[in-house]
């Protein structure tokens, strides 16, 4: 198990949220493939999504959204990040903030400087799967988990 790995578990377990982690093909980690795939739904299939503003300071933020909703970018994030423009980091960008790559990346786990935002929908579910923090696994857990990691805000119309 890597690094990673185990400290996702570990707050996972500290947090007395009930939660499985599932083994998945890296090949099919992304979320419409690996909910069609595996048969799972993908409204309680919930997306991070690093966006970064692209003028004046860099600033970041990551935001957990329904994957059947869309992120709302360029009213509810510009405004939050105080960005006159905001776009969504890439690969690389994604993977030196969190040290995840797409397709993988969890809410649990973050950097805790680094914002957190909820959309108040993802909170309604019982449960919800999350990246695992690598393509090779999925999270599948309440939303309560929320409750546990750094930085967190839920906010209403984050998504659209």
């Amino acid at each position: 198990m890597s690094e990673r790995a185990e400290t996702i578990e570990a707050i996972l377990a500290g947090s007395g949220v009930d939660y499985e982690i599932i083994d998945c093909d890296p090949a099919l980690a992304d979320t419409a493939v690996f909910c069609e795939h595996y048969g799972y739904s993908l409204e309680n299939s919930a997306n991070v999504i690093v966006v970064a503003s692209k003028t004046g300071e860099k600033k970041y933020a990551a935001c957990v959204v329904l994957a059947v909703n869309r992120l709302d970018v360029n009213k509810v994030v510009r405004k939050k990040l105080g960005a006159r423009k905001v776009f969504f980091a890439d690969a690389e960008q994604t993977r030196e903030l969190t040290g995840m790559e797409l397709g993988g990346v969890t809410a649990i786990g973050l950097p805790p400087e680094l914002p957190l935002w909820v959309d108040a929908r993802v909170m309604a579910h019982e449960r919800i799967i999350l990246g695992g923090g690598g393509r090779e696994t999925k999270i599948i857990c309440s939303p309560a988990i929320f409750e546990h990691t750094p930085n967190t805000e839920v906010v209403e119309g984050l998504a659209k």
